[in-house]
């Protein structure tokens, strides 16, 4: 008996498919539209796959990139012997700390460990090198190896010159040919004025960007972090493997060495997380292309009432009627599977110069598919299909057959349980959503916009039904639009749940990332008063001395004539204890005034409310000035403070004091000063006259006098220079003031800035483009569907006398209640998901500790500009497209 209602289906199955097909034949319009919107968003996922795919490189093609024409790779850094794992990718020390290697390798003293007549060559896998392009100074990626070696030459391709052979050649990259603007036989000389001659372009296939290639490493290099590649008669088995680790010697090998702990290679499995943020993702994803897809079914269903009636009388049961509806989904689905692919996989082939050149900067590997992500995605897109013919199979298999084959429509009102579901989906979406946020869980703030979603999308019928009863009181053309609408909500709904899920979204993300960047401008603490400069000497110990501030001031003027400088200096011990010796100042409030709890230590909600846990100062986010030994000609710059204020903590730095910020940390005129000292000697305290700025910078500062300095056992060292500037200096002026001031001293130039650098403009952007080109397309495909099916009631129009402009507005208005309608939805929908979800992270916000401010609900104005001004686009698109002229058709019925 199973067997025979097995064979039935397939049967059934096998006439529907063939219904489907010549179906698809018949409507090639609708079936060109659906195989679009199916085969796009298959194109770009087959097109990361298979990129992705081809960008994992397999062990064998890593090996071949890092081990040239060599049999290992070895690495030489410790004394001590090491234990490493089967592939040489980790090694660590067998008992104890390691004892790092102080002196080069030398060739003969490595050789000496290995089998007779092995080859040995030397490589530096990265140094530095800076070069002058004008005025600018240029840093680029450099590597050493002799490439005229046997083992060496398959890790570069030449594209053009020769190989380096003499101590004064490179070659260059040709990324690095572009941005040094020379040729072949041109000198490049180095910023210490090393001069060189390029002669030859280089590729390295693991890394495409900037780099220039040095002849070798020269023996007495100090550097002990390079490689060698060796060649050794035989293999490099399990026992010289052992006798090179004994030695401290890492080893690399084309084959897993025996014996040891292997390494797995391949894909790695994503967390639970990620896994639910990515499936949910996908999720939304699919039901975009369902939304889309869907109203194209239905309208198709609608075309076919009077065939699939015939069905019926024929002996057709609903579950047949249901197969032939599905097996449409089948065969697009699985066609649009099948021309995605294709475009996909051949656009992957295509466009893999551009990927290796501009996204991932180093060439991929052999050229293969990713058949099981393939397959996957092929799946997803039948399903899609299938998805979106399921509510037009239900329609088409609970139709009046006698209204089917008299061709009558039928408008069926939406059932009371769906708008109750939808109802209790949006509820328990928005309720996952909030509790979510308050675990800090995107999985669950993401799963309930789904739901939130699901549920808005069970009651888009219901609400086109209301507004089309609303609508009695409009015009001629909108009140058709609406009626038409509400005729066809088989097709509306679908299309205006799309643009609704689609804006919605990008609302509801825009809405978080818009507080998140004003949370952040509000948490935002410049280091130094805005605009002003900071030069930070480089290299203090092992530089030149540094120059006068009256050198420095000259070349700054050059640039910025208005500025002022300022010479600065830190405290450092007198006598240190030991090298590694290091003392740091501070002050320390009196024991009354201090909070028992620590700026990031936890602490129970009560500390709110603590005066003594308020701080009146808040840590720097840009420039980090230490504690400065100063007279006073710095605090203008440093800290913006008022004159009079200024002139006051002069005299107390006059008179041997310290100046601080923090009010509370001076007791009776005077600031008690700790030093401490790495080395582990007791504390220095010292009870020093001080004064509090309480207007400028709210930093917490300390500034110690020279006199203050030396009785707490310190020494002033300089480490830089203010620049108090006038307005913030333009990026020219910043690349000009590095220029003018390169060959005074290694110098790290910092510039304040009244805000925090943001990159969400961009993002903000990118999601309302989405957005509104998913709301046009769905107007578009809505309008036009509605088009093709209203001709009768276009003719009927022209039979009375219409005028022809208003088969021009009444497209308008279709394209607008889709729009409009799904945008207002989406709107709605977006900032009441954003509202709920911020309102939850605030309130677990309320009463930690340390403080965190709550986010503000924060509405991106160019976001919602774009998503208002979409709907008018596509109502303005659909009136221009659509031609004028009113259609007569002679009817027959």
């Amino acid at each position: 008996m199973i067997s025979g209602r097995l064979a039935e289906a397939r049967g059934s199955w096998r006439t529907a498919l063939r219904i489907a097909r010549r179906e698809a034949r018949r409507s090639r319009r609708r079936t060109l539209l659906v195989l679009v919107m199916i085969a796009l968003p298959v194109l770009g996922l087959s097109f990361a796959a298979v990129s992705y795919d081809m960008a994992d490189l397999t062990r064998a093609e890593r090996l071949d990139r890092r081990l040239g024409a060599a049999d290992a790779e070895l690495q030489w850094t410790n004394l001590t012997p090491v234990t490493q794992d089967a592939w040489g990718e980790n090694s660590w020390p067998t008992e104890g700390d390691p004892t790092p290697r102080t002196r080069p390798v030398a060739a003969d003293e490595l050789r000496a460990l290995l089998p007779a007549g092995s080859h040995v060559t030397r490589i530096r896998w990265w140094m530095p090198f800076e070069t002058r392009i004008g005025r600018r100074t240029v840093s680029m990626e450099a590597r050493a190896l002799d490439l005229t070696d046997r083992l060496a030459r398959p890790l570069a391709t030449v594209r053009e010159g020769r190989v380096p052979v003499r101590p004064d050649e490179i070659a260059v990259s040709p990324a690095a040919l572009r941005r040094l603007d020379t040729r072949l036989g041109a000198p490049v000389r180095t910023t210490d004025g090393t001069p060189y001659r390029v002669v030859g372009v280089l590729e390295f296939p693991d890394y495409l960007g900037e780099v220039v290639t040095f002849a070798g490493v020269a023996p007495d290099s100090p550097s002990t972090y390079d490689s060698w590649l060796v060649d050794v008669p035989g293999t490099v088995d399990a026992a010289l493997a052992d006798r090179l680790n004994a030695q401290g010697i890492q080893v690399s090998a084309r084959h897993p060495l025996p014996g040891r702990q292997g390494v797995a290679d391949g894909m790695t499995m994503p967390g639970v997380e990620e896994t639910g943020v990515s499936v949910l993702v996908g999720g939304l994803g699919l039901l975009e292309v369902v939304l889309l897809v869907g109203p194209a079914f239905a309208v198709g269903v609608r075309r076919r009432r009077r065939d699939l009636a015939l069905v019926a009388v024929a002996g057709g049961d609903a579950a047949h009627l249901r197969r032939i509806v599905l097996a449409d989904g089948v065969v697009l689905g699985a066609g649009g599977a099948v021309l995605g692919l294709l475009l996909g996989v051949g656009t992957a082939f295509a466009g893999r110069p551009l990927v290796e050149q501009y996204l991932l900067h180093q060439r991929l590997g052999a050229y293969r598919v990713f058949p099981a992500a393939l397959a996957a995605i092929a799946a997803v897109a039948v399903l899609a299909g299938v998805l979106a013919a399921l509510a037009p199979a239900w329609t088409a298999a609970r139709q009046d057959v006698v209204a089917g084959l008299a061709g009558r429509r039928e408008a069926t009102p939406p059932r009371p349980r769906w708008l109750l579901l939808g109802a209790l989906l949006t509820v328990a979406g928005t309720a996952l959503a909030a509790f979510a946020a308050t675990l800090s869980s995107p999985t669950g703030v993401l799963a309930g916009v789904v739901l939130g979603e699901l549920g808005l999308v069970f009651c888009t019928p219901t609400l086109v039904g209301m507004l089309a009863r609303a609508g009695r009181l409009l015009p001629l053309t909108p009140r058709l639009a609406l009626r038409d609408a509400s005729r066809n909500r088989s097709s509306a709904a679908p299309a205006i749940s799309a643009v609704m899920a689609a804006v919605a979204g990008s609302v509801a993300l825009g809405v978080y990332l818009a507080s998140d960047d004003a949370r952040d401008r509000a948490l935002w603490q410049p280091g130094l008063p805005p605009g002003h400069v900071l030069l930070q000497l480089n290299d203090r110990e092992a530089g030149p001395p540094p120059p006068a501030a009256g050198t420095v001031t000259e070349r700054v003027r050059a640039v910025l004539p208005d500025a002022t400088v300022t010479a600065i200096a830190t405290p450092e011990c007198a006598r240190p204890a030991g090298v590694d010796d290091y003392c740091v100042a501070l002050a320390v409030r009196p024991p009354a005034e201090r909070c028992p709890y620590g700026p990031f230590e936890s602490g129970p909600s009560s500390a709110r409310d603590d005066p003594r846990c308020v701080r009146p100062d808040r840590e720097p986010n840009d420039v980090f000035v230490p504690v400065l030994v100063d007279d006073g000609a710095a605090l203008p710059a440093l800290t913006d403070a008022p004159a009079d204020e200024v002139a006051a903590a002069r005299r107390t730095l006059a008179a041997g004091g310290v100046v601080v910020t923090d009010p509370r940390q001076v007791e009776n005129g005077r600031v008690r000063v700790e030093v401490n000292h790495d080395a582990g000697t007791p504390t220095t305290a010292r009870l020093l006259p001080g004064y509090a700025l309480r207007g400028g910078l709210p930093v917490d500062r300390l500034v110690l006098s020279p006199a203050a300095a030396e009785a707490l056992g310190l020494v002033a060292v300089p480490v830089g220079y203010l620049v108090d500037t006038t307005g913030p200096p333009t990026d020219g002026q910043r690349e000009r003031l590095t220029d003018e001031l390169s060959d005074l001293a290694p110098m790290f130039l910092q510039v304040s800035t009244a805000d925090p650098p943001s990159n969400k403009r961009s993002l903000l952007l990118l999601l309302a483009g989405a957005s509104g080109v998913i709301t046009l397309g769905a107007a578009a495909v809505a309008t036009g569907l509605a088009a093709a099916e209203g001709r009768r009631d276009l003719s009927t129009l022209a039979a009375v006398g219409a005028d022809p402009r208003v088969r021009r507005l009444l497209s308008l208005c279709q394209a607008g209640v889709i729009a409009v309608l799904g945008s207002a939805l989406g709107i709605l929908a977006g900032l009441g998901s954003a509202v709920v979800i911020l309102a939850a992270i605030n309130r677990r916000y309320a009463d930690s500790w340390p403080v965190q401010p709550p986010y503000p609900v924060t509405v991106p104005g160019l976001t919602m500009a774009v998503l208002v001004l979409v709907p008018l686009m596509a109502m303005l698109g659909a009136a221009l497209i659509t031609r004028s002229r009113l259609p007569v058709e002679r009817r027959l019925d």
